[in-house]
């Protein structure tokens, strides 16, 4: 009888642990990935869903969003948090996201696949960087010869910022082992030498220095100038259904970027509320890469012009992700750039 009742709440207990343990994982998704921390929040069906990565280059993202809901209580749309390009990109592709911070060669890539994506705004300038190990005897491309670089992805513009570095120091690209690899594996990889160069968007080449294993060897501001590795991206058929809200976005990721460029304690500020409520990070980390120097990484001037893309396309041809059927009018729409003067920084500080 005993063994018959301890059987019986075994199999009563079993199907309620497991509804539990659903649930909480449930729970945890919606807090780290799908927005759930950010205050104020309305109901996410109704708004515009954004993809992001924690990544600096798609800072202006949580900031609109942020700034937004704590200013006017509602957000303007819902910021969706992925972990990789490939989530990123194929939950935009199943049209789970309406729009999405993309990087720019591949962006071009889509549209030259003939999927209907318009590049409407860019997410930032600079904010990559080349480290080698602390150790390394590496201290200028040239030194590259022979060695293994980790970039992101295929489609990255990390990956062309190494072809034309390597180019402009007369390396060619064969002789030099370029992996793939999801930026946040790259600084454990270079600790243990397992690559000779990681080279991604920040924080994680941050990361690299501050754990103090990593050496800046070079940054895009100063090696490949107004450096645009992510883009803001919308399927074309909201543009055609809903323009005045994409203007909205817009110029709401427009004011934010002055915002976080207006001074140094706004990117303090933004450092701390978007490492807590939106990366799930150690504001430290962001707070350094925000500063380390001040213009590591800038977000104002985000206007497309088309001379920026031209260098873009060359690179991408020369490394074979892009084939040169879409033109710069095919997959922007510089419709929704800014009128000089019209963007203002919103008048806002960060009560912690």
């Amino acid at each position: 009888m005993t063994l018959l009742l301890v059987a019986m709440t075994k199999a009563f207990l079993l199907p309620v642990l497991v509804f539990v343990w659903i649930a909480t994982i449930s729970v945890l998704h919606g807090f780290m990935n799908l927005g759930w921390t950010a205050r104020g929040s309305s109901d996410g069906a109704s708004l515009v869903q954004i993809g992001f990565l924690p990544v600096t280059c798609h800072l202006t993202c949580p900031v609109t969003d942020f700034i937004r809901r704590e200013t006017r209580g509602s957000g303007l749309f819902q910021p969706i948090k992925f972990n990789s390009w490939p989530e990123l990109k194929e939950a935009f592709l199943a049209r789970k996201t309406q729009a999405t911070f993309l990087l720019a060669p591949m962006a071009i890539a889509l549209r030259e696949q003939g999927v209907p994506i318009k590049i409407v705004y860019l997410g930032h300038r600079d904010g990559t960087a080349v480290v080698v190990h602390r150790e390394s005897s590496i201290r200028n491309f040239s030194d590259l010869r022979g060695k293994t670089i980790a970039v992101p992805n295929r489609f990255s513009n990390q990956r062309l910022l190494i072809f034309r570095a390597l180019r402009d120091a007369g390396v060619p690209i064969s002789e030099v082992n370029l992996v793939e690899m999801p930026p946040p594996d790259m600084p454990a990889a270079l600790s243990v030498k397992a690559v000779d160069a990681i080279c991604s968007g920040e924080p994680f080449m941050g990361q690299a220095e501050l754990d103090g294993y990593g050496r800046v060897l070079a940054l895009t501001k100063d090696m490949w100038p107004g450096f645009i590795s992510c883009v803001l991206a919308v399927h074309e058929d909201l543009i055609q259904e809903q323009r005045p809200l994409v203007q909205e976005m817009v110029d709401g990721i427009a004011a934010s970027g002055l915002w976080i460029d207006k001074s140094a304690d706004n990117r303090e500020q933004a450092a701390d509320f978007v490492a807590k409520n939106y990366y799930h990070q150690n504001p430290r980390l962001l707070a350094y890469v925000l500063s380390k120097p001040a213009d590591r990484v800038t977000y104002s001037s985000l206007n497309l012009v088309r001379e920026n893309f031209r260098e873009i396309e060359e690179l991408g041809k020369l490394s074979g992700i892009l084939s040169g059927k879409a033109s710069f009018d095919d997959y922007t729409d510089t419709s929704f750039n800014p009128k000089p003067d019209s963007i203002k920084a919103p008048d806002f500080v960060y009560d912690k």
